[in-house]
């Protein structure tokens, strides 16, 4: 019995690491040709597998590409959400946050930028399973940014007379404007214009 659950735990990893390895050129797929055209031929051809392995972990396009946005949440968190919690709740968590994203752009985590950047022009105008699935991830992210900013305010580091929801707002923007502004006209410059417009942002909210 150690042994087969030995083997099955074996099976199970060998699976996750398949699965990963799908789902991220799924990913990265998406961000250059569309999530809407990805399929499971499709896919299987980028991936050199055959569909019937894919439609084992896949059983339908609308499944993949509910994977695919899922996968890409799980990488943006890792990327973005996670190393920025490591600095102290307040301002310089806040910087983090902003400082990760702008990063996590600037270094063509998937070669078409930003996979909710991309995804979210795609569906805006396709509802669905799929567009609420970007839709939720993104509100989820912008939440988590102005909840960083409201802890800044309420430590007396960024004052309260602008919003904490305008903040962040703002703040993402820059992210966003710089990860557009690369995919376009493939100038790495824009990335610390992007990290300089944060931080005079950040400290003209300051209190004085």
């Amino acid at each position: 019995m150690v042994s087969a659950g030995n083997q099955t735990t074996v099976l199970k990893t060998k699976g996750e690491r398949t699965r990963h390895a799908i789902l991220t050129r799924a990913a990265e797929l998406a961000t250059q040709e569309g999530l809407e055209p990805l399929s499971i031929g499709r896919l299987a051809e980028a991936a050199q597998l055959s569909k019937s392995g894919l439609f084992a972990h896949f059983g339908s396009k609308e499944e993949l590409q509910l994977a695919t946005v899922d996968h890409a949440a799980a990488l943006f968190r890792e990327e973005v959400i996670d190393p920025a919690r490591e600095a102290p709740k307040g301002l310089p968590r806040v910087w983090a946050l902003c400082d990760h994203m702008v990063d996590y752009a600037e270094r063509q985590v998937f070669p078409g930028g930003c996979f909710f950047a991309a995804t979210s022009a795609e569906f805006n105008h396709r509802p669905g399973p799929v567009r609420d699935r970007i839709e939720a991830m993104i509100r989820s992210w912008l939440s988590y940014l102005e909840h960083a900013v409201e802890q800044a305010q309420a430590a007396g580091e960024l004052s309260r007379e602008t919003s904490a929801r305008t903040i962040a707002f703002h703040l993402d923007a820059f992210a966003q404007a710089a990860n557009a502004q690369f995919q376009l006209f493939r100038d790495p410059t824009v990335f610390d214009e992007a990290r300089r417009a944060i931080r005079e942002r950040l400290e003209s909210l300051r209190p004085a």
